[in-house]
């Protein structure tokens, strides 16, 4: 059996983590969670994963943080985000991980839908793109 795409996700909320991982799970993908920073970097060198999917809200921190760290790695499989930030935050972080030259995906909106979610995997998932 070959091995299963690697989904890194970090989110500070444990129920939600727990929701997108089994949703991930649910499409065929090995999730890792992550809850601050240093585990996602930590995660992130020991595995490069083939997408991450990140929330913009995290203490100490935030996802722009992220997307950059992301692009300075030269990350280039997709990059989802989902945030309960207010619509055109969201999308302002869309089109900045765009312009760093990252693959984005989503947005989508806390509280997130188990089908759109499920979708949105399947559609970036290595393998399934056309």
């Amino acid at each position: 059996m070959a091995d299963l795409p690697r989904l890194l996700l970090i989110d500070d909320e444990p129920a939600l983590a727990d929701f997108m991982a089994n949703a991930a799970t649910l499409t065929g993908y090995a999730p890792t969670i992550t809850a601050d920073r240093a585990q996602f970097e930590e995660a992130f060198a020991a595995a490069t994963p083939d997408v991450v999917a990140l929330d913009l809200g995290m203490p100490n921190t935030d996802g722009v943080e992220f997307l950059r760290y992301l692009a300075e790695h030269e990350y280039r499989g997709p990059v989802l985000i989902v945030s309960g930030f207010d619509r055109r935050v969201l999308e302002s972080a869309f089109r900045l991980g765009g312009a760093l030259g990252l693959e984005m995906v989503g947005p989508l909106e806390k509280p997130v839908r188990l089908e759109d979610l499920e979708r949105l995997l399947l559609s970036v998932k290595p393998g399934m793109l056309p």
